[in-house]
C-alpha cells in the first residue's frame, strides 16, 4: 500500500492543492520548495505539511513511494536529479489527480487566460451551498474555505484549467489530463510567452481540450469573446453561451455600474438578483458562468443567488489587506494587461474619485517581456498614480526584458499632472516605493500592489509606514 508522497515543488498553488487532497485521502506528505512565503507556505503548515527550504538529495532519504514533480522543476535541480539516478516512481501533479482523484467522478474545468481563479471559486462555494459537496483544486485560496483543494464528497470536482505545461517530461497543458465533463471556455489571449510562441499555439491546445469532452458533456462558452466563438466548431458536445453584450441563453443585467447588484437573464426572462461584495464587469462575468453552469445542471435559482450573494472573494485578488489611518492597502495578482485594468476599471467604479495608487512588480515569465510592451502603459488608466518596479533579467538578454522606462515615459507624457510631481516612476524595488510613498499618502487613497510574488514583503513595509 502507498503511504508517503513527496512533492518536489510544493509551493506552486497547484501543487499545494494536490498536497492537502493527498493528505485527506490518507497519504503521508512531505514536500520541498524554494522562496517559500505566503499564502502557500501558511496554507502547507495550516495542514502540518512538512516543508523542506531547497532542493537537496537529502530530502529523499528515507525514500518516498510515489514523488509528484511540479512544473516548475527542470533538469539540473539537484533533488529531481537524485530522484532520477535513484530510479524512485514518479508522476506529474495533473496525472496524479486523474489517477487518484478525478476517475469516476463529474470534472467541472474552469478555463480561460484570464479569472479562472475566481470563477472556480465561486463555483466550489455555490455547489457548497446547494448542498452538492464539490470536491475542488483551485490554483488560489478562496476565502470561504481558507484551502485550495478539497477531496469530493460525491460525484463533483470543480477544477481551475491552467493551460500551463504539466512537467519538465510532458509538455502538454495540465489541463488535458482533467477529462471535464463540463467545460467552461471563458476567454482567450495571448500569454504564458515562455513556453507558446504566439496565440495559435495556445488556441491549439484549447482545440485538443474540447477534443475529451464527451457527446454526453458540456461545454459553457463566453460568446463576448470572438476568440472562444471560433473555438466552437471543435466542440463535440452540448453547447450553451453566456455573456453581457448579447442575446444568449445566459446574460446579466448590471443593476450598478460597480457590478455590486446585477441580475441573471435566462432566455429573456429575469431569474434572482444578486447582491454581492465583489466589483467590476469581469467579476459579473465570472459570476455569470457559474450561474448559467449551474442552471444547466440543475440548481436551484434560490440556492445559485444565495452562494453568489455570501462569496467573500480569494486571495491575493483585489482582497484588502488592512485600512490603516484611512489608508486602504490592496493585494492583487493580476499579471496581464487585461486583467490589469478591468480589476482597477472594477475599482475605479466603485471607489469614485479616491486616487488609486498602482504598485507593480513584474514578475512573471511573461511580464517580465516585451510581449505586452505596446498594451501595458493604457492598463492603468483608471489609476491616479503607478509605481513601477525594474524587473529582474532572470536569464533574459536586455533587448527582450520589458522596458519600464519607456511604459513610465509614455504615461507621464500622455497624462502629465500639474506640478512636479511624476505620474508614474520606476523604482528598483520594496524599499524605494515605501520611501516614495512616504508624506505623500493621504487618507481616502487607495494602494494596489499587483505581483505574483511576495514582492519583498511590501504589505508589511506599508503596514509600518503608515502605523
Amino acid at each position: 500500500m502507498l503511504n508517503h508522497l513527496h512533492i518536489i515543488g510544493i509551493c506552486g498553488t497547484a501543487m499545494a492543492g494536490i498536497a492537502a487532497l493527498a493528505r485527506e485521502a490518507g497519504w503521508r506528505v512531505t514536500g520541498s520548495d524554494a522562496g517559500v512565503y505566503p499564502p502557500m507556505s501558511d496554507f502547507l503548515a495550516g495542514l502540518a505539511i512538512p516543508v523542506a527550504e531547497g532542493f537537496r538529495a537529502e530530502n529523499l532519504i528515507p525514500a518516498p513511494d510515489l514523488v509528484v514533480v511540479g512544473n516548475a522543476i527542470s533538469r539540473g535541480n539537484p533533488e529531481l536529479e537524485a530522484l532520477l539516478d535513484a530510479g524512485l516512481p514518479y508522476v506529474s501533479g495533473p496525472e496524479w489527480l486523474q489517477t487518484h482523484v478525478l476517475q469516476g467522478r463529474h470534472p467541472v474545468v474552469v478555463t480561460g487566460t484570464h479569472g479562472k481563479t475566481t470563477t472556480t471559486s465561486l463555483m466550489a462555494r455555490v455547489w457548497e451551498e446547494a448542498g452538492w459537496g464539490p470536491g475542488f483544486l483551485i490554483g488560489g485560496i478562496p476565502l470561504d474555505f481558507g484551502v485550495g483543494a478539497r477531496a469530493p464528497q460525491g460525484p463533483w470536482i470543480v477544477i481551475e484549467g491552467d493551460e500551463y505545461d504539466t512537467a519538465f517530461w510532458d509538455k502538454r497543458p495540465k489541463f488535458l489530463h482533467y477529462r471535464p465533463k463540463t467545460l467552461i471556455l471563458h476567454n482567450l489571449e495571448y500569454d504564458h510567452a515562455d513556453i507558446y510562441p504566439d496565440l495559435e499555439a495556445i488556441r491549439t491546445q484549447f482545440r485538443l481540450l474540447l477534443r475529451t469532452v464527451p457527446s454526453s458533456g458540456l461545454v459553457l462558452a463566453n460568446g463576448d469573446d470572438p476568440e472562444i466563438e471560433a473555438l466552437l466548431s471543435h466542440v463535440h458536445s452540448r453547447v450553451i453561451r453566456y455573456g453581457l453584450d448579447g442575446a444568449y441563453p445566459f446574460t446579466a443585467r448590471l443593476e450598478q455600474e460597480d457590478g455590486r447588484v446585477w441580475t441573471v437573464v435566462r432566455d429573456g426572462e429575469d431569474l434572482f438578483t444578486v447582491t454581492w461584495t465583489m466589483t467590476g464587469r469581469h467579476n459579473v462575468m465570472n459570476g455569470l458562468a457559474v450561474a448559467a453552469a449551474a442552471l444547466s445542471h440543475g440548481m436551484p435559482p434560490s440556492r445559485i443567488r444565495n452562494g453568489l450573494a455570501a462569496f467573500r472573494g480569494v486571495a491575493r485578488r483585489l482582497q484588502q489587506r488592512f485600512e490603516i489611518q484611512g489608508v486602504t492597502v490592496y493585494d492583487d495578482f493580476a499579471h496581464h494587461p487585461t486583467a490589469i485594468a478591468t480589476t482597477l476599471r472594477g475599482l475605479r467604479a466603485h471607489v469614485g474619485e479616491a486616487r488609486i495608487w498602482v504598485i507593480l512588480e513584474p514578475r512573471s515569465n511573461t511580464m517580465r517581456r516585451r510581449v505586452h510592451q505596446a498594451r501595458l502603459a493604457s492598463a492603468f488608466e483608471a489609476a491616479d498614480r503607478l509605481i513601477l518596479a525594474r524587473p529582474a533579467a532572470r536569464g533574459l538578454p536586455a533587448e527582450e526584458l520589458l522596458d519600464v522606462d519607456a511604459i513610465v515615459a509614455t504615461i507621464n507624457r500622455e497624462r502629465p499632472l500639474s506640478g512636479d510631481e511624476p505620474r508614474a516612476l520606476v523604482v528598483d524595488g520594496a524599499a524605494e516605493t515605501v520611501a516614495f510613498l512616504t508624506g505623500r499618502v493621504r487618507p481616502g487613497d487607495r494602494l494596489v500592489v499587483m505581483s505574483n510574488g511576495g514582492f519583498d514583503g511590501i504589505h508589511e513595509r506599508l503596514r509600518i509606514m503608515l502605523s
